[in-house]
């Protein structure tokens, strides 16, 4: 006989079973939730019946979700975007215009790694991209070597935090319970403030380590810089225009609520087509660029849903056993109260990611967490949405959402697993010792944690650009009971003697 308080941390040791024998994580996850299923309907936890809102659950949540089919489209404006060449003309010309200054490349790569955040959508892809036109340069120069794989792999993984992140559009779908949820424009907005916090931090720490140590971050000659002028200024804006223009009519249309993220994912794509289709002359090959991008993107969408099947099941079996109330009262009665929860979760998440990938931690462990933090997290911002409860619920899970993407930026980055890493290895040239790779990796690792701390510190940092509705108006009854002259109710049926209610409206101080 297996106790009901066993189940939820047996599921989680069956399904570290399964993905050690080397199934791919979906179905690590399926067969975790019909394993563990067959052992709570034989200990008469639930019955069969209970595992019909499994299918009930993929049709509802997964195949027939409007919201997750954004994921497909931003996928495929990304892939054409990165692939048109534009990534190679605003590194030239960034690089042209920073390059007298010490660091100057430094910078370049972060500037344009911003821009390619809100393009790409994915973190290989950026970094691949990156690397293989920065790398050989920075080198040439004498750039430290951890200096620059580390600036390469930090601005690649930029791409998680900066709208419109594929990250922010599933954990807003996973941040979904009863007091409240976040919505894509939401996360969107909130997203905004750490992310240009985050390019400040790199840039200062590029700017420290060129006044420390300016020998390992050279300016460039001026006999190498052959743009000058309105000549240089107008390369740099032909490469960041039509892309920053695309982007931001995108973004607009979401958090501005004309479209949904389905409607300006599909604007997005076409909007990245008919950019690919100016630049025709420049691209060898356009229709093979267009056949690539929609294999890339058939792959990524293939992959979420199976993750998102494979989750579905294990998280309707684990509800069974009680699982959200085990993690309920785990994570509510931390010492330290809202700070005691975000300091585990934010470690908790830092060690899942050695491991697990960002949708499968978004997937997996999110919908579990999120009613914690509306709990916990709520209370914190209920002065700053004016005294909303609804407002601060919602508030709180964009919060949370916000924080968890910076911390899952690390996954890419700490080593020996982070994948920006492995993709850097994959282009760099062989003169490019690992141990670099790893090394340059730390202090920007560093940097991302402080960005947690920092988020964690100053939700205003999330929630200003937020909506903050008027307070919630409270209903107080009144009673007044007439005892002189009384109406006659024969013909209504209502009693003379009933006190006559007056309701008046006092908002809630």
């Amino acid at each position: 006989m297996i106790p009901l308080e066993w189940m939820p941390p047996l599921m989680f040791a069956g399904l570290i079973v399964f993905m050690l024998i080397g199934f791919p994580v979906a179905f690590s996850l399926m067969a975790a939730g019909l394993f563990f299923s067959l052992i709570a309907m034989s200990e008469g936890f639930f019955g069969v019946a209970f595992l019909h809102a499994i299918p009930q659950r993929i049709f509802g949540s997964v195949l027939a979700n409007d919201l997750l089919l954004a994921i497909p489209f931003f996928t495929f404006m990304g892939a054409i975007l990165e692939r048109c060449g534009l990534a190679e003309e605003m590194l030239d010309s960034m690089g042209q215009l920073f390059g007298r200054v010490r660091g100057g490349l430094g910078y370049s790569v972060i500037i344009v790694g911003f821009i390619l955040g809100a393009i790409t959508g994915t973190v290989a892809a950026q970094v691949i991209a990156m690397a293989m036109i920065s790398l050989p340069v920075m080198m040439h120069y004498g750039y430290n070597m951890r200096y620059a794989t580390g600036v390469l792999a930090a601005s690649g993984t930029i791409t998680q935090l900066v709208p419109p992140s594929l990250v922010l559009i599933v954990l807003a779908d996973q941040l979904k319970t009863q007091s409240g949820s976040a919505d894509v424009g939401s996360m969107y907005l909130g997203a905004w403030g750490p992310s240009l916090l985050q390019i400040a931090l790199f840039a200062l720490y590029t700017f420290f380590l060129s006044r420390v140590r300016p020998d390992y971050l050279p300016p460039v000659p001026e006999s190498d810089l052959t743009l000058r002028g309105w000549v240089l200024w107008k390369k740099c804006l032909m490469g960041i225009i039509p892309s920053a223009a695309l982007i931001f009519l995108v973004l607009c249309t979401i958090m501005t609520g004309i479209a949904t993220p389905t409607e300006s994912g599909a604007m997005g794509a076409m909007g990245a087509l008919l950019l690919a289709w100016l630049r025709r002359y420049s691209i060898p090959n356009l229709k093979g660029l267009i056949q690539e991008a929609y294999q890339n993107t058939m792959g990524i969408t293939a992959m979420v849903v199976f993750i998102l099947i494979g989750s579905t099941c294990f998280s309707v079996v684990f509800q069974g056993v009680d699982g959200g109330f085990c993690v309920e009262e785990l994570f509510s009665n931390l010492p330290g109260g809202w700070i005691g929860f975000l300091t585990v979760v934010h470690l908790f998440v830092f060690f899942l990611a050695f491991f697990l990938d960002f949708f499968e931690i978004a997937f997996i462990v999110v919908p579990m967490l999120a009613p914690v933090a509306v709990k916990l997290l709520s209370p914190v911002l209920l002065d700053s949405m004016n005294g909303n409860p609804q407002a601060a619920a919602s508030a709180a899970l964009v919060w949370f959402g916000v924080m968890l993407c910076v911390n899952m930026q690390t996954s890419f980055m700490h080593p020996p697993f982070g994948f920006a890493l492995f993709y850097l290895r994959g282009v760099a040239p062989k003169e490019v010792k690992s141990s670099d790779i790893y090394w340059g990796a730390l202090p920007w690792v560093g940097l991302q944690l402080v960005m947690v701390v920092l988020v964690m510190a100053f939700p205003a940092l999330v929630t200003t650009l937020l909506d903050k509705p008027a307070a919630v108006i409270q209903s107080q009854d009144f009673n007044f009971t007439d005892g002189e002259d009384k109406t006659d109710a024969s013909s209504n049926n209502v009693d003379e003697d009933a006190p006559v209610t007056f309701q008046l409206d006092k908002p809630i101080k």
